[in-house]
């Protein structure tokens, strides 16, 4: 990376991971630990699309749902109802099993029966793309669910844990997820987008991979690998976008979000 590239991916981090919160109209629990908890931004017609939020932050504690309130508010104010979840995660009470407990915990209740789109950002991406592969894991799993997603949309995803490992992207995070080196083997199956599609095709749920060109977070065989393991995907490439403009309101990368999201959840 060219000192002219880091300055400006450093600058659209601050800038956008600056921006200031937005408070939620409605917060709710989904289950009985602190972290189980949600805000709601419901749009202005009640029979809105309903659109989940997993947030980013490589699955670590202290980040949280909160640098992505803007967007959750900005969705609401473009016709969806927005969900911005919280889960447990590394550093605290959450890894290997209880951060997929949550998710999986939180997609089959929030909703209440409704369609839901789920959009993930970077590690959140890696939830939304795994919570819309459920249906291929093992059936006696708890987390299997033969129910599917209106859609997943997920934004510069973390896409291949083993890859991710590899890359040691952000120091260990993937490995710090599933557990110790050597647990990966055996959880990887149950936990990895790609490695759930190997073999499968399709998760059967409609599923957009929208990522920037510039992105210096997320490498970009982690889209394309995952696109070639699952060819019913869209995989869609924004140039001179980097990681975060995706999550920035009014930013042109988060109208291309509206615009796939506008898709997904009137297909």
């Amino acid at each position: 990376m060219s000192e002219t590239t880091s300055a400006t991916a450093a600058e659209e981090e601050d800038r956008v991971l600056g921006l200031a919160p937005v408070d939620p109209p409605f917060h709710h629990a989904y289950g009985e630990h602190p972290d189980q908890v949600y805000d709601l931004w419901p749009a202005e017609d009640p029979d809105a699309p309903l659109v989940m939020l997993l947030h980013g932050g490589y699955w670590r504690d202290p980040y949280d749902r909160r640098h992505l309130s803007p967007l959750a508010a900005h969705l609401a104010e473009n016709g969806f109802t927005a969900v911005l979840l919280e889960y447990r995660r590394t550093g605290g009470a959450g890894g290997f099993p209880t951060t997929f407990d949550d998710i999986a915990l939180a997609v089959d209740t929030i909703p209440a029966g409704r369609p839901v789109v789920l959009v993930g950002h970077c590690s959140g991406g890696h939830l939304a793309l795994w919570a819309g592969a459920r249906g291929l894991l093992p059936a006696d799993s708890p987390w299997y669910t033969a129910d599917r997603l209106a859609g997943v949309l997920a934004l510069a995803p973390v896409t291949d844990l083993a890859g991710a490992i590899r890359e040691d992207l952000s120091h260990g995070a993937a490995l710090e997820l599933l557990g110790s080196a050597d647990e990966v083997e055996a959880r990887l199956p149950l936990a990895d987008p790609i490695t759930l599609l190997r073999g499968r095709g399709t998760t059967g749920v409609p599923t957009v991979v929208l990522h920037g060109m510039e992105d210096p977070e997320v490498p970009l065989d982690q889209f394309t690998d995952y696109a070639a393991a699952h060819p019913t995907a869209e995989l869609v490439s924004l140039p001179g976008t980097g990681h975060y403009t995706l999550i920035e309101p009014g930013s042109e990368a988060s109208k291309a979000v509206i615009e796939m999201l506008t898709r997904l959840t009137h297909a």
